[in-house]
């Protein structure tokens, strides 16, 4: 990233906050991640100022890139965030889930306090949350990062997931045993084990995620019959990051599903939107208008039609809000 100059700051805090009024919800998404992508504390500090805005999907979105940016200092907005009852779920979830992220061991006590919360979703967040910092924490954890940090290899996924891969798939390059039927089996019959513990359900997710083969996005595609919409929803969330096309057919159903969780819906819709092949844009277009849409499926449509835009499009990079910013400020 370059350097921002203090007038760039500016117009990106003004476009992220919409202080004119007249900034579309995408334009806002997009000066979103180009303040993530600055990766400094003045960056947080205006992603911090969004939280009072009335759009839970932005909320959302802000609570994950202060997460992904894993910088300290946004525990207090995000442990805010979590303690405010009166936010969304959608937004508090995402608030817990940044907190493990970050991975402040100092932060298990505000976790382990919304481990009885009202809501489900946020309950299970914090469940997910608190082991994962146990795991950064131990002896596998600590290796992990420490093989990570020394390696050559550019990792297939950069984003910092609320669990790891299966033991096996931790470094994010599948041996070719690891692309077996047996093994694929294997992580299906974790993922859909209720009986089993949400963290290590999440690492057999991550890990089918990394083989990525049209039999692991079926395994995937297999825990929409959860009953939990947080599970559901990073199903969907990772479909986004696997961008196969195999996995439209499932996608399409959640979204057209009125009676799933908006929390899962909007997942669904944004991931359609990176995976872009052209028999998703009706059905985006279809749910951003229809009136009996939820705010935040509309919402997420009208994003993912912009992110459906930019990846049938010549476009550099999606987090391009310095584009428009320093095209405004050259002289005509």
């Amino acid at each position: 990233m370059d350097a921002v100059s203090p007038s760039e700051l500016s117009a990106l805090r003004a476009a992220l906050l919409n202080t004119s009024g007249t900034v579309p919800l995408h334009d806002r998404f997009r000066a979103l991640f180009t303040l993530k992508s600055l990766k400094n504390d003045e960056a947080v500090k205006i992603i911090s100022e969004g939280f009072a805005d009335h759009s839970a999907l932005l909320k959302h979105e802000l609570a994950y890139c202060l997460g992904q940016m894993k910088l300290v200092s946004a525990l207090p907005v995000l442990q805010s965030v979590l303690e405010n009852l009166d936010e969304d779920p959608m937004v508090r979830h995402e608030a817990a889930e940044a907190i493990g992220a970050i991975s402040t061991p100092d932060f298990k006590a505000v976790l382990t306090k919304y481990l009885t919360d009202p809501n489900r979703s946020v309950r299970e967040t914090c469940e997910i949350a608190l082991a994962k910092i146990e795991w950064d924490n131990s002896e596998e954890g600590r290796q992990h990062l420490a093989s990570k940090e020394s390696s050559d290899q550019t990792p297939a996924y950069t984003s910092i997931d609320p669990a790891p891969p299966s033991s096996k798939l931790l470094s994010g390059q599948p041996k070719p045993d690891d692309l077996s039927e047996s093994t694929i089996v294997s992580l299906r019959t974790t993922l859909l084990d209720i009986s089993v513990p949400l963290f290590q359900r999440y690492r057999a997710m991550f890990a089918l995620r990394n083989i990525g083969t049209p039999a692991a996005v079926d395994a995937l595609a297999a825990g929409f019959s959860d009953d939990s919409a947080l599970f559901k929803h990073e199903i969907a969330f990772v479909f986004g990051q696997l961008l196969s096309a195999h996995s439209v057919p499932s996608l399409l159903n959640v979204l057209q599903d009125a009676s799933e969780s908006d929390m899962v819906r909007h997942e669904a819709a944004e991931a359609l939107g990176g995976i872009a092949t052209p028999e998703v844009l009706p059905h985006l277009k279809e749910w951003m208008t229809r009136e009996d849409s939820p705010r935040v499926v509309r919402e997420s449509c009208q994003v993912a039609i912009d992110m459906w835009e930019y990846e049938n499009s010549g476009q550099f990079q999606y987090a391009n809000g310095l584009e428009s910013v320093r095209v405004e400020a050259t002289p005509a």
